[in-house]
């Protein structure tokens, strides 16, 4: 180094006595107004030449010196980001773990290096969201929210929190304010939807499920047709029970248009009849259900039925519908059943021990059944036989109530319902022990009765 300045001190000197003695006159630089000054023009050359190589060395030391500067803000902000994805993947890994304590305190470590980070603060509003503080979950987010307005994620997240929080009328903004960013985002009118559901406000999840109807294909469609088969359900019988059954002719004529769309569609068809009885049309009623019966094969309508003629005093016209059914339906071990069921009832014992004995011989095994064979043959004195049917019923262990089943999640309800409270499926409640009808492969040998004098 020390070489290379005395060669380039060594070249200047020579250059300057170059130039001293081929340009030996003198030249006057005017620097400002009235000041100047006069220096031969070898030494101006040289002057220019340091001058030049001066200002280059100041210019490449700035260049230097700010480039390693960069490059050690550069290393310290890699370390401080490899630090915090360290905090963010532990505190990840512990919300996985069903740890959230320790999630909770990681992901709040990792968001404190770095406040700009979307993922931190969502990842974050997730544990305090499983962790039931849907305010904190609030709290996090709305600074992501500021800093990007259009983020989907965080945006859903928000409406799901201010959902929890009881706040419908911001969850409604913001899912107004998604489906205005993206209309057709599917996640978001799936959430609208249920969020108008879980509100009873049928009118307006129908809405977001006709929306959501434009954008579904495939597979997804038909199961999105059924939901808007429900939702329309749902309108029409909100708008019947306002009504108090009371005129509703542009409900009715829903559900007959959502049976026709939907003959297994159960729902529907027992909200009619419903109306229909509390109309005094007990006639429609009658033929609705006795036609959802055989269309279906749900116990329901057979419970409707029964409760609507006896009622009414008129237990004749359903045994009527029993007999023509079963001459139909001969196999039907659930209408022996319900048939037997309902003779014990109006004391038509023979009858009714016929018609469970059918049941029973078939290979059906149900507490219910052997209970009722009991009771009939206590009536007809045939002691014997009624002490071993409580015995058989007593032997299953199993519970002696005729309930009801969800078909989707197993829920169990002492009436039927039209949707489970439980996964919130419209139409899957059936007999709790239908299977036990469905699966017997016994023989089945209808009875000869002579049915005698109809049972007034």
């Amino acid at each position: 180094m020390l070489i290379a300045v005395l060669i380039i001190i060594i070249c200047l000197l020579t250059l300057y006595i170059f130039f001293s003695h081929l340009n030996p006159a003198t030249i006057t630089l005017v620097y400002f107004w009235d000041h100047s000054i006069t220096l031969s023009a070898a030494l101006l050359l040289v002057g220019s030449i340091l001058l030049g190589l001066a200002v280059g060395l100041l210019v490449h030391f700035v260049f230097s010196a700010s480039q390693q500067l960069a490059h050690l803000r550069r290393r310290k902000k890699e370390r401080r980001d490899q630090e915090t994805n360290k905090l963010y993947r532990q505190g990840i890994n512990k919300c996985l773990s069903g740890e959230p304590e320790e999630a909770q305190k990681l992901l709040e470590k990792a968001l404190g290096r770095d406040p700009s980070r979307i993922d931190i603060r969502l990842a974050l509003s997730e544990v305090h969201t499983r962790r039931g503080k849907f305010q904190e979950a609030v709290d996090v987010l709305n600074p992501a929210r500021g800093d990007d307005p259009r983020c989907l994620e965080v945006l859903l997240k928000l409406a799901a929190a201010h959902e929890a929080l009881g706040d419908h009328e911001t969850a409604e903004k913001i899912y107004e304010e998604i489906l205005r960013i993206e209309s057709g985002n599917r996640t978001a009118l799936e959430r609208f939807r249920d969020f108008f559901v879980h509100q009873g406000l049928w009118e307006k999840a129908l809405e977001q499920q006709k929306r959501l109807l434009k954008i579904v294909s495939g597979a997804q469609l038909e199961e999105e047709r059924q939901k808007q088969i429900a939702l329309r359900y749902e309108l029409a019988w909100q708008n019947l029970e306002k009504g108090r059954f009371q005129n509703g002719k542009t409900e009715r004529k829903e559900l007959n248009e959502i049976i026709k769309q939907a003959p297994d569609f159960t729902p529907a068809r027992i909200a009619l009849g419903d109306a229909y009885k509390a109309q005094g049309k007990i006639k429609e009623a009658a033929e609705l259900w006795q036609e959802g019966y055989k269309a279906t094969g749900k116990s329901v309508f057979l419970t409707r039925l029964e409760d609507l003629y006896l009622e009414k005093e008129d237990p004749s016209t359903l045994l009527s519908f029993y007999r023509t059914t079963l001459v139909e339906k001969a196999h039907d071990l659930l209408l022996h059943f319900f048939y037997g069921k309902l003779c014990l009832r109006l004391e038509m014992v023979e009858e009714a021990i016929a018609q469970l004995t059918t049941v029973e011989n078939a290979g059906v095994e149900l507490p219910q059944l052997h209970l009722l064979l009991a009771e009939a043959f206590r009536r007809r004195d045939r002691i014997d036989e009624s002490n071993a049917e409580f015995q058989k019923a007593l032997g299953l262990n199993q519970d002696v109530g005729l309930g009801y089943l969800c078909d989707k999640c197993g829920a169990l309800s002492g009436a039927w319902k039209s949707r489970c409270p439980e996964c919130g499926f419209w139409g899957t409640y059936s007999l709790a022990n239908k299977k036990v009808f469905q699966s017997v492969t016994g023989p089945v040998e209808a009875p000869k009765i002579d049915y005698g004098p109809q049972a007034t």
